[in-house]
Formats: C-alpha cells, sequence, structure tokens
C-alpha cells in the first residue's frame, strides 16, 4: 500500500511539518509507505514526484485550504481531513485511507 498526500496550514510552519512527520512514523507502525509534500509559507517541501503519484493508490490532503497543483491528483482515490486531526491521530486518518481503498 502506498499512500501520498499534502499537509498544510496558513502558515505553514509548525502543524504542517507536525502532520506530515506523524502520517510518516504511522505508515512506518502500520507497514505501509506514506510520502508526504509539505506546503506553506515556504512553498513546496519535498515535492511529490509525478512518478510517485502514479504509483500511489490513495491519495490524503490534510489541509482545509487550497493547495497548490491538486490537479495532479484528478485521476487518485482521494480524501480531504483537518491537518489537526493528521497530528492527533495519524493512524485513524492512515485507517480511513486503507479502508477507503478497500472499497474500490
Amino acid at each position: 500500500m502506498k499512500i501520498v498526500g499534502i499537509t498544510s496550514c496558513p502558515a505553514g510552519l509548525a502543524h504542517t511539518p507536525m502532520a506530515a512527520k506523524a502520517l510518516e512514523k504511522a505508515g512506518q507502525k502500520l507497514g505501509i509507505e506514506v510520502r508526504i509534500e509539505q506546503q506553506g509559507s515556504l512553498g513546496q517541501v519535498h515535492k511529490l514526484l509525478p512518478l510517485e503519484i502514479k504509483n500511489a493508490d490513495f491519495v490524503l490532503l490534510a489541509t482545509d485550504q487550497k493547495i497548490i497543483d491538486q490537479e495532479r491528483f484528478n485521476d487518485k482515490k482521494q480524501i480531504r481531513v483537518n491537518i489537526a486531526t493528521c497530528i492527533k491521530a495519524p493512524e485513524a486518518v492512515l485507517q480511513k485511507c486503507i479502508q477507503a481503498v478497500k472499497e474500490v
């Protein structure tokens, strides 16, 4: 299972990297590959490569705002969640993604 995603908050200085780190750590614990691009005042950090997006099973958008280049994910199954949820309960968020993939 491969999940790619975006974390983004208005400033992009605290919650954005905290959520990305929490999701990647939870992915390791669950035995799934998670790769997160961070968007904020610094622009795009750890930008997802087209091949990573193509090979992903699912896209997670952890943001309450517009993201850069969202059309990259148009042909992928995806969900949008509040970024704070990813910090508080990253495993639950990833489980929700896994369940959505299984429902296809």
